[in-house]
């Protein structure tokens, strides 16, 4: 198994009584330390049409159901929340426009923008730039270590390199990447030579798939070729996602894993079966997440939007957000910027839809349960696997304590001498 420094029992230890300080003062009233008696507003740039338009949809239902929740319980400090809503239209430069809209002329409190990579950073830059505080609600390829910036999604350490070392136990140590030709798919391209390397693995092929390709012919016959043992996906986008009927149409399925496909797209439910049959998932959310409170949330998320047709990762990337910036902003008293990441940086926990989550202060990132699920000849799935709860514990071992030093910077696995052995 890989290192995990920094036990999580003494960085939650620390958070939970703060954390629970932070849920009671929640409870209470707080209107004497309101600087407004206006909304508190929530920026959210969501991607309601073009490619990415399927997966990022219920990102913005998450939003709501933890808007509405909170409203109904008397808001924050006296105030409502309110969401200012944008479509992206998955283009990152209108990403970057209208992050410069929500902050100049909509003067919101939080921008939470961008599903990609590329859209994320675009909006992330206005917002540092602007020293607004900046939510990225889905997975990532990670890294990021700065003062205004805060993630809800999985980052490598708690799936590619859990999900690549339970491939190589599970089917041996060959595999194949398929990537999307840009930031995310890039970096975690890299994340996988890393985790190939750690675990013994050998990489046999590896193909990065321009944004908004729907022909996987020479690609299929490239996998059935090298015949792995697994492939390992990285595909994003309503076109790329035509990867699979095609390779079941040709019969070249082959177990896989992806931190993306199941728990964003959702295939398993659009693609008739078996199309799907062993692709393994390592997750923080799926609709299928066990237990209570999984349940209930997935009650609330439909009884906003009946017409859902899934309740996905960013649904509930997003639903997290909103609660952490409610507990932040009680915390603190105010909406002002540096107190309210003084309180972002306090040891926040939340009881999300997946169990408990803990903000980490040293990185911006959560410490998450993790889960490996599987997809069965019927589409269903299965968990095979409970990984537990995880910590962003990467950045840490790099030395990043962002509660003591502004990083304002990307962190790549070569910035880790522990890893530059593994660059291909």
């Amino acid at each position: 198994m890989h290192e995990r420094p920094l036990s999580f029992r003494r960085w939650l230890g620390a958070g939970v009584a703060l954390g629970i300080a932070a849920g009671l003062a929640l409870a209470g009233t707080g209107q004497a330390r309101a600087a407004d008696d206006g909304p508190i507003k929530i920026c959210a740039i969501d991607d309601h049409s073009g490619d990415f338009a399927l997966i990022v949809k219920p990102k913005t239902l998450g939003y709501q159901t933890a808007i509405k929740e909170i409203n109904d319980k008397g808001g924050v400090l006296g105030r409502k929340l309110e969401l200012v809503f944008y479509d992206g239209q998955s283009d990152v430069k209108r990403h970057q426009e209208l992050t410069e809209k929500c902050i100049l002329d909509d003067e919101v409190n939080v921008v939470m923008a961008g599903a990609t990579s590329s859209a994320r950073e675009a909006a992330r830059a206005v917002a540092v730039k602007n020293k607004v505080i900046y939510w990225h609600n889905n997975q990532g390829e990670g890294g990021i270590a700065d003062h205004y910036s805060f993630f809800t999604g999985p980052i490598p350490e708690q799936q590619i390199l859990t999900g690549v070392e339970y491939m190589i136990k599970k089917f041996g140590p060959k595999m194949y990447i398929l990537a999307a030709d840009y930031g995310f798919g890039q970096v975690s391209a890299i994340w996988t030579h890393v985790a190939a390397g750690l675990y013994g693995g050998e990489i046999v092929g590896e193909e990065f798939i321009p944004l908004g390709n729907a022909d996987y012919a020479a690609t299929i016959a490239n996998v059935q070729k090298a015949k792995p043992d697994f492939g390992v996906f990285y595909l994003v986008g309503g076109a790329q996602y035509n990867y699979y009927p095609q390779a079941a149409a040709a019969g070249a399925t082959i177990p896989a894993m992806s931190t993306v496909n199941i728990q964003q797209g959702y295939e398993h439910k659009r693609y008739p079966p078996p199309a799907l049959k062993d692709m393994y998932v390592p997750f923080a959310y799926l609709e299928e997440t066990p237990g209570d409170a999984a349940a209930r949330f997935n009650k609330m998320a439909r009884e906003v939007n009946p017409d859902e047709p899934y309740i996905n990762e960013m649904t509930r990337a997003g639903y997290i957000a909103v609660h952490l910036m409610a507990l932040a902003w009680q915390r603190a008293g105010t909406t002002e910027t540096e107190e309210t990441i003084k309180a972002l940086q306090s040891g926040l926990f939340f009881d999300a839809p997946e169990g408990r989550v803990f903000l980490d202060p040293a990185t911006h990132h959560l410490t998450i349960h993790m889960r490996m699920g599987r997809i069965n000849e019927k589409h269903e799935v299965e968990i095979v696997e409970d990984l537990g709860f995880i910590e962003p514990w990467w950045l840490r071992t790099l030395g990043v304590n962002l509660v003591a030093k502004d990083e304002a910077r990307q962190f790549l696995p070569w910035d880790d001498p522990r890893y530059a052995k593994y660059k291909k």
